[in-house]
């Protein structure tokens, strides 16, 4: 009979990427039993039920992203569940009420066992919309199954119909879209980091700013700013000052450029010292200057002070000529332009004869080495003795860290004098301007290079100095320093 001959051909299952190819061996035609369909029934019911039992197994067993797809027709499918169907009813009881949500059911009796047809996926969920997957190709992939079309990319919402995809929590990618929003960029030239030999993603990262780059433009000349150390990326151009220093967009907007601009920067600090009961009562000069300046005037110094690799302020104690910086330059084609100087002589009226700063660097920083340089002043019109460069460049690095606490706190000036020094005055301090985000975080990152210093004078020095601070308060700290020359324990 056409309908037996047609159950054991079955539906043809092929399921790709390497997977088993479900195929039966070739069919052979029996005739119907003249005396009984259902002993007919039962003499191919094992091979049938092993046959499909196996295929399903193979399915379950599936791992990784595998696609299946059906090659019967659905008319010939309706026509296999019909025929099934008679078969089963011959010489069995009536079949019991259909179950809901079952299409194509098969009859459960007591004398026949349902074989578990490959080729009815007519019950499978998507995971994508939920609704029945039916006859056709589905993925099994992530625990779950889903129509071709709902199996889509987190990033860009399209299917992934790759070989291969990529995962990211419990979502999968297109393993473009996955590169594009997980493997790290130079910050530096705007394009994928490399892998190394080791097939590793390799780069280098600024401590402070996390700003991630190739490791190849450590050595490649790729221009740092002078001030908060950013390397130069390759879509914006630093502006270049005379002395061959680079100087970034935003440290330029606060930056001050001249002995003039640095006056009311000066007048603050001076006041932020008089709040610290530390008041300078000298009138010491303060002057901007170019690096070649402040290098001459470190070559005329007689006392053997310590000063940083590269040196960004002095406080002098010698009569000599400086060569200040006494117009703001223009700034055209990315560089200094009209750069104006005048010579200045310095006269010794007292232990300090000026305060040089490198000029071009931006408020807080300038600030910040006004404020140490200023307390290398206090130290000798105080009459405190010769130090140690630990004692000495610690101290003072610990004002300058003061000062930039209190530029930083929002709002109206804080009296880090109160919280600073158990001696100190409670008058206010001068309140200071809004500051944009940026300044707030490069005051940040200029008390980073101060706390993270590694050399033993600046480094060391700065905490030790600030652990006695802390401890003991600024005024004791400093009556011990003067009394013994070193810090309190």
């Amino acid at each position: 009979m056409g309908w037996l001959n047609k159950i054991f051909k079955g539906s043809s299952h092929k399921i790709s990427e390497g997977q088993y190819q479900g195929k039966h061996e070739e069919e052979q035609v029996y005739n119907e039993p003249s005396t009984n369909s259902a002993e007919a029934w039962s003499e191919f019911e094992t091979e049938d039920i092993d046959r499909a039992i196996a295929l399903s197994l193979l399915e379950e067993e599936e791992k990784g992203k595998n696609v299946v797809e059906t090659v019967s027709h659905l008319e010939e499918d309706e026509q296999l569940a019909r025929a099934l169907q008679e078969s089963m009813n011959l010489g069995s009881p009536p079949p019991p009420a259909p179950r809901s949500g079952n299409s194509g059911h098969v009859p459960n009796g007591n004398t026949y066992q349902p074989a578990p047809f490959p080729f009815l996926t007519g019950f499978r969920i998507c995971a994508g919309c939920n609704t029945e997957i039916g006859h056709g190709r589905f993925l099994s992939c992530m625990g779950a199954v889903w129509h071709p079309e709902c199996f889509r990319c987190h990033a860009c919402n399209q299917p992934i119909s790759d070989y291969e995809f990529s995962m990211s929590g419990n979502y999968p990618y297109h393993k473009a879209c996955y590169k594009e929003h997980y493997h790290p960029k130079c910050d530096v030239c705007k394009t994928f980091i490399p892998t190394n030999s080791a097939g590793l993603i390799e780069y280098r990262a600024h401590p402070f700013w996390i700003q991630k780059y190739c490791p190849a433009h450590e050595h490649d000349g790729t221009p740092r700013c002078c001030s908060c150390e950013r390397m130069e990326p390759r879509d914006i151009k630093y502006i270049s000052l005379d002395d061959g220093r680079k100087l970034c967009l935003e440290c330029l907007d606060s930056s001050i450029m001249d002995t003039n601009e640095c006056q009311p920067l000066y007048l603050d600090i001076k006041e932020f010292y008089e709040g610290l009961n530390m008041k300078v009562e000298q009138q010491v000069p303060l002057l901007l200057v170019e690096r070649s300046a402040l290098n001459e005037a470190m070559e005329g110094e007689k006392s053997g002070h310590h000063h940083m690799p590269e040196t960004r302020g002095l406080c002098l104690s010698e009569e000599q000529t400086v060569s200040t910086i006494l117009r703001r330059p223009k700034i055209g084609a990315g560089k200094i332009l009209d750069m104006i100087t005048e010579p200045y002589r310095l006269t010794r009226r007292c232990e300090v004869t000026a305060i040089l700063i490198l000029y071009g660097l931006p408020r807080l920083l300038t600030g910040s080495i006004l404020a140490h340089e200023l307390m290398h002043a206090w130290l000798r019109l105080q009459g405190f003795r010769t130090l140690s460069p630990e004692v000495e460049e610690g101290i003072c690095q610990v004002l300058a860290h003061m000062w930039l606490d209190s530029e930083i706190i929002s709002g109206s000036g804080s009296n880090v004098a109160s919280t600073s020094s158990s001696s100190s005055s409670s008058a206010a301090l001068p309140k200071k301007g809004n500051r944009s985000p940026f300044e707030k975080k490069l005051g940040d990152f200029f008390k980073h290079q101060i706390e993270s210093d590694t050399s033993p004078a600046y480094g060391d020095g700065f905490r030790m100095g600030n652990s006695a601070v802390l401890k003991y308060g600024l005024r004791r700290t400093l009556d011990h320093i003067k009394l013994t020359g070193t810090f309190p324990y």
